[in-house]
């Protein structure tokens, strides 16, 4: 926006030379000062946020740190650090500084949180037969690769990522088995059409208050049902998560 009124300025100022020389100079001291003004912000804004990132970074563990053992399998910093972007964003995302003491308590208790929940889990989807063929695991290899334009660039994301190939395969057939065991083991009841109206009430109320036209219901009531059933898995494995904390070893080292 502050681009795009630059450009018209220099348009008037054009116009404006005809007329008064004097009067142009003015203006052009000011476009001046307005450019500078914005190259300044931007190099404020770019330091910001350099700061922010470095601070970020300062959040991570050790890679070879052990953070966590559960029943008797060594969590490491490494694993630790490959949910806490995640964790940060969400934090951001909800208003909050991740970078303030707060925040960064909560996002180190819940990044932990976490890696022990997801290692819970998917220790439970092997001991109950869950696995990943070779095949699967090679179709959301090559789903992945498509997301990029050339080899090249999808192995320089790989190794931005810390990640060799070997590692990658590891964590796809994760997906694989913990996308199947939830699908078998963790049921939740159908979505009502009743739940989906209130929750269209209750985000068009907020969109009202704000001056937004709330869409009509028939519009988005595919992506409310979605909405609705993720979170009702999501309490549903968090109920999960602690049955199999009661019967299990956690000793949490951060």
């Amino acid at each position: 926006m502050k681009k795009w009124m630059h450009l018209l300025f220099i348009g008037l100022l054009a116009f404006v030379l005809t007329a008064c020389s004097s009067n142009a100079e003015g203006k052009k001291a000011k476009e001046n000062t307005e450019t500078n003004s914005s190259q300044t912000e931007q190099q404020n804004q770019a330091k910001q946020m350099e700061e922010m990132q470095k601070k970020l970074e300062k959040q991570k563990m050790d890679e070879n740190k052990t953070v966590a053992i559960v029943n008797d399998k060594k969590l490491l910093g490494s694993d630790y650090n490959a949910l806490l972007a995640s964790t940060q964003t969400q934090i951001q995302q909800m208003g909050q500084d991740p970078t303030s003491k707060e925040a960064a308590k909560q996002i180190k208790e819940q990044t932990i949180n976490s890696l022990v929940g997801q290692t819970l889990l998917l220790q439970d989807a092997d001991k109950k037969g869950y696995t990943a063929s070779e095949d699967e695991i090679n179709k959301q290899l090559d789903a992945s690769k498509k997301q990029f334009k050339s080899d090249k660039e999808f192995n320089e994301a790989l190794k931005n990522a810390g990640l060799d190939m070997n590692q990658l395969k590891v964590q796809i057939a994760d997906n694989v088995k913990f996308t199947a065991y939830v699908d078998k083991e963790v049921k939740v009841d159908a979505v009502t059409d009743k739940e989906i109206e209130a929750y269209y009430d209750q985000v068009s109320q907020q969109g009202s208050s704000s001056g937004q036209k709330p869409p009509k219901l028939e519009d988005i009531k595919p992506k409310i049902k979605e909405s609705l059933e993720q979170q009702k898995k999501q309490e549903q494995l968090v109920t999960k998560v602690e049955e199999l904390k009661k019967q299990a070893n956690v000793d949490i080292k951060i």
